[in-house]
């Protein structure tokens, strides 16, 4: 594969990443402002909960477990385009999704939502920055440029 190709691989899908952070941000910007979504546990008499009830029902739980799926999937692609490895990727990008995840259900981050997409774009960026190259350069060139991503992701959906 030709090595402008190879270097500019990640870019790309960090940056088609981040657009499709930034559509579900738009999906899912129509709250009123009400940021307290709590979990409830039955106050009548206590049955024994499932694991899969549990994460189902969890808002934490639920948005990692989402988050490291899609990681997953895309640091398994992005590491079979790259070279380095497909079970690599998938292992790093479920990581990257999980925290991904749980920084867009954080409650705090919900209420600097520009942030919320730098620190986003940042993470997407290092995951997959990780997922398809070296530890020292790639990845912190791929973390900047989803920070950049995000950055205009944010100013563009919130406005200035």
């Amino acid at each position: 594969m030709n090595p402008i190709i190879r270097k500019a691989v990640p870019v790309i899908v960090s940056m088609l990443c981040s657009l499709s952070s930034a559509a579900s941000a738009l999906a899912l910007n129509d709250r009123t402002g009400n940021y307290q979504q709590t979990y409830h546990p039955p106050a009548y008499q206590q049955q024994t909960i499932t694991f899969h009830d549990y994460i189902s029902t969890h808002p934490k739980m639920k948005s990692a477990t989402i988050g490291a799926g899609v990681g997953t999937a895309a640091g398994a692609v992005t590491g079979l385009v790259t070279g380095r490895g497909v079970l690599r990727g998938a292992v790093i990008g479920a990581g990257a999704g999980a925290g991904t995840g749980l920084l867009r259900s954080s409650y705090t981050m919900q209420r600097h939502p520009i942030v919320n997409n730098i620190a986003t774009g940042t993470m997407v960026g290092l995951g997959l920055g990780l997922a398809g190259g070296r530890f020292h350069g790639t990845t912190a060139r791929t973390a900047g440029v989803g920070a950049a991503a995000g950055l205009a992701t944010g100013l563009l959906v919130h406005g200035l």
